[in-house]
């Protein structure tokens, strides 16, 4: 598939670059302070990334005086498996080039949504974004065959926390898998297998194909 950047104005719908923080002090605090794993690690709140004085920045800049917290998901990764939403965006930088994998929350039809609507955007090394709340996402990509990734990742204090308890009153609930996380699941994947709603039809997506 083709693979467009987060600078090209196919990114427009999807997200925006963020410009103005301190983001040499997050890449840094993202290779020394934080893992390197062969799978995907996912962090919601980092001390070392929160402790950081562009963290207030951030929660005040990005945020807009909102709770956050700084976590990261870190690892090697080539597949899609399943795409996720909150309800408001989510920020991220890369202390490596790393690649999205990115689809419309309006093309989900009856809890489905068809992987062909799924585009993919390389983040450069530095470059700090904000993805829509409206758009669907999951772990990064590996930029390169065989190249991990550090990427941060920025959201509402609690977020990607546990699941409420909810009386079940429409479709959208049965997607609602943590704190603020609605997913969408591949029938091949991990997730699937755990339970959780599968709602992506197609191609799992195989950057390394």
């Amino acid at each position: 598939m083709k693979v467009y950047s987060v600078l090209d104005p196919e990114f427009i719908p999807y997200g925006k670059v963020i410009t103005g923080l301190d983001n040499e002090s997050i890449m840094k605090a993202l290779e020394e302070s934080t893992p390197l794993p062969e799978g995907v690690e996912y962090v919601p709140a980092e001390p070392a990334l929160e402790c950081l004085p562009v963290f207030k920045q951030m929660q005040d800049n990005v945020f807009g005086g909102m709770p956050m917290q700084m976590g990261y998901c870190n690892g090697h990764n080539t597949k899609l498996n399943c795409l996720e939403y909150h309800r408001d965006s989510e920020i991220n930088l890369g202390s490596e080039d790393f690649i999205l994998l990115l689809a419309k929350q309006d093309k989900i039809v009856d809890g489905v949504l068809d992987t062909a609507d799924v585009e993919a955007f390389l983040c450069p090394k530095g470059v700090m974004i904000e993805v829509y709340a409206t758009s669907l996402h999951y772990a990064p990509c590996s930029a390169k065959p065989g190249m991990g990734f550090r990427v941060l990742v920025g959201l509402p204090r609690g977020t990607n926390e546990a699941a409420p308890a909810l009386e079940i009153l429409n479709d959208e609930d049965k997607m609602l898998r943590a704190c603020n996380k609605w997913l969408l699941a591949h029938p091949e994947s991990a997730e699937a297998a755990d339970g959780a709603h599968i709602g992506l039809k197609g191609i799992n997506i195989d950057l390394a194909n």
